[in-house]
């Protein structure tokens, strides 16, 4: 058995989307919104029996390799290595030379890691930065839980310790540990200071934050932290600090508490607060929100948004908006700056703050108002003005229209001159579409004739229930469909189950494969169509539907016959061909046939 067979005999593709996309179960399989495209009502089916998926809106269709290649937007080489470890799978990795460049990569990050965790525990300036962190209110847990580490003040420690490992300083500088000076001399990035792996969504190392050693934050030039530069593995606007830890948690709550930074989203884990994952100091991006989405549509932002002004000008406010996310907004008492100054003065308070959270429109509806005297018409037109421009952000119509009325309510201004000013208060900013990758582009809807999509669901239902195939085939004969690839898959389907007397989805499978006529790339995409429309249809409604659709089929059929046999007769009437009588004769009896059927 290869390694990818391995992986997805012990993967459950069920568990394994859940954490792209939320599934709901239909029968014995289950659908979901498609993550590849738009759309309003699931055509996305997943079948745990056969371990497959398709969408029946935009055509994609695979295993769970295929669904996290296209997700993750991966190499083969790279998924398997990203799921092997989910799947208990060694791979065999004996020649160093056969790893992908990113994967050489990541292995340079996590042994960074776990050496800069153990200079915190052995090295000198380590010892003191731990005790700082200790005092900070970290506990020995959490700080072994992280890795949190420290980067020694040598120039070149890491990259010494890294070759010893058999890095080459290629791989060192491409995973953004090290640069090179004006005279080509390599020096460490992150040198005396605090540093914090970030992960992705699955918990590899794909870069640092490093924190200034706070005996010298007053007299080392640049900021508090510095992060990796942008590399191969590493983009921070697709990535959320923690959410390798969080994503179970924001599912099973249903929502994810965000903040600014990791030393926040850090006291909250410890604290309890296991939804939480950090932004690292920016605004939200469109990529961190649709991380969010894939395990819940709420998050609760600490942010400082103490003015109006800024929560109306934050880009991931209206990111969010756009992608139709339910948005509250955390206020913590004024005495603390931030979650982590908070949670080690009082962490019910911050409890308390979470509980109090305010939906962000009304939030928002509360400080513009504030200071304002709606008895004054330039304060109405102000705080209407205001309103608006948030209003017409709003993906979601439903949300618009309530707020039209309670901003008419309030500032006593007809509704619908409140509608008609929204026109010049929109942003000329497209709006952000909810497509899983920034690079992705929304692909075409399947689009079938009526004749094509009967075949298919004729075909998808004899799958379903093999016992009908010797019926269909009385009825039905494979010449009496239209497409080649569809007479090919239906003459191979009475094959097969007149030769075997049953049908084994795994076998048949092989057995199209073996025929090597393409009709084994329609197999998974019919199988999961019968499920998807009938999964709760029993024999007697099955035996209907293939009885009707079968007439249906044999009616295109006849007719697309009479119609050839009437360009025959035409051609044999202008050139004076014998044979006539015969034709006449098959003409009659094929219109016969088709009235037969029309009465029925």
């Amino acid at each position: 058995m290869s390694s990818a067979e391995e992986i997805k005999s012990k993967l459950d593709i069920v568990e394994v989307l859940r954490e792209y996309i939320q599934v709901k179960a239909a029968g014995a399989n289950f659908q979901a919104l498609c993550p590849f495209h738009r759309e309003k009502s699931p055509s996305f089916v997943i079948s745990p029996d056969k371990q497959i998926w398709h969408c029946f809106g935009c055509g994609k269709g695979g295993d769970v390799l295929s669904f996290v290649q296209e997700m993750e937007g991966l190499s083969f080489p790279d998924t398997l290595r990203l799921l092997a470890p989910k799947a208990g799978v060694v791979l065999k990795q004996e020649n160093k030379e056969e790893y992908s460049r990113r994967a050489r990569i990541l292995d340079c990050l996590q042994a960074a890691a776990e050496q800069y965790q153990r200079w915190l525990e052995s090295e000198e300036n380590g010892k003191k930065m731990k005790a700082y962190l200790l005092k900070r209110g970290l506990s020995e847990k959490t700080i072994k839980e992280w890795q949190v580490g420290y980067g020694p003040e040598s120039w070149g420690a890491l990259t010494t310790a890294l070759k010893a490992k058999g890095f080459k300083e290629e791989e060192i500088f491409a995973a953004g540990l090290a640069g090179r000076g004006e005279r080509g001399s390599v020096y460490d990035r992150f040198r005396d200071r605090i540093v914090f792996p970030i992960r992705d969504a699955n918990g590899a190392v794909i870069a640092f934050t490093a924190r200034i050693n706070p005996d010298k934050a007053e007299t080392t030039p640049g900021g508090k932290y510095i992060n990796s530069p942008q590399t191969e593995v590493y983009d921070k606007s697709r990535v959320l600090f923690a959410l390798d830890r969080s994503k179970k948690a924001i599912k099973e709550r249903d929502f994810a508490i965000v903040v600014e930074g990791q030393m926040d989203a850090i006291a909250c884990h410890q604290h309890g607060f296991t939804n939480t994952v950090a932004s690292s100091g920016t605004a939200l991006t469109a990529e961190q929100l649709r991380l969010i989405k894939r395990f819940s549509n709420n998050i609760a932002l600490s942010f400082d948004m103490d003015q109006a002004g800024q929560l109306a000008a934050d880009r991931g406010i209206h990111e969010a908006m756009a992608l139709d996310i339910n948005i509250k907004i955390i206020v913590l008492p004024k005495q603390y700056k931030d979650p982590d100054d908070c949670l080690r003065a009082n962490p019910e308070d911050f409890k308390q703050a979470l509980i109090n959270s305010q939906p962000m429109m009304e939030y928002y509806f509360s400080k513009v108002k504030a200071d304002k005297d709606l008895r004054k018409l330039s304060d109405k037109k102000e705080v209407a003005k205001l309103m608006l421009a948030m209003i017409s952000k709003l993906a979601n119509k439903i949300d618009q229209d309530y707020w039209f009325q309670r901003l008419a309510e309030s500032v006593g201004i007809n509704e619908q001159a409140l509608r008609e000013s929204v026109i010049p208060v929109k942003t000329d900013k497209a709006p952000v579409r909810p497509v899983i990758k920034a690079e992705a582009k929304e692909l075409p809807v399947e689009s079938l004739s009526r004749e094509d999509r009967l075949v298919e669901i004729v075909l998808a239902l004899l799958l379903k229930s093999p016992d009908f195939i010797h019926y269909a085939a009385s009825h039905l004969e494979p010449e009496d469909l239209e497409e080649e690839s569809r007479q090919k898959f239906y003459r191979n389907l009475i094959i097969y189950y007149n030769k075997f007397a049953h049908l084994d989805y795994d076998s048949f499978r092989l057995y199209l494969q073996e025929q090597d006529d393409g009709t084994v790339n329609m197999i998974d995409r019919l199988a999961l169509l019968g499920e998807k429309d009938y999964y709760n249809y029993d024999f007697n409604q099955i035996k209907a539907e293939i009885t009707k659709i079968l007439v249906e089929m044999k009616k295109f059929s006849l007719k697309r016959r009479i119609k050839l046999l009437q360009d025959k007769i035409a051609s044999s009437e202008a050139s004076g061909d014998e044979g006539m009588d015969i034709l006449m004769t098959e003409m009659k009896n094929l219109t016969e046939q088709l009235n037969a059927l029309q009465s029925l």
